[in-house]
């Protein structure tokens, strides 16, 4: 009677184990299905799950140029440089 006692027992931990390993998985898989998560592949940002819903961003239109500052600056240092050389006599 003991054997039948003891393999029952073997058995309810090996189903209490299965059960539990079972839902671990479920509970992972559902995570993973519900998340979201933007992700950089080969330097291509990939959207995330929910970009259909997230709000409009809004960014205006800048310069073409995107160094149009440094250009005027460089320019007016030229023009200078080229007033004090004129004027300049060795």
């Amino acid at each position: 009677m003991s054997t039948s006692v003891s393999s029952t027992s073997r058995s309810g931990n090996a189903f209490r184990g299965l059960a539990t390993r079972a839902v671990a998985v479920i509970g992972a898989i559902v995570g993973i299905a519900t998340t979201g998560c933007q992700v950089d592949v080969g330097g291509q940002t990939l959207p995330s799950a929910y970009y259909l819903q997230d709000d409009i961003q809004y960014f205006p239109a800048g310069p073409e140029f995107k160094l149009s500052k440094e250009a005027a600056a460089q320019k007016a240092y030229k023009k200078e440089t080229a007033e004090r050389n004129a004027g300049y006599q060795p």
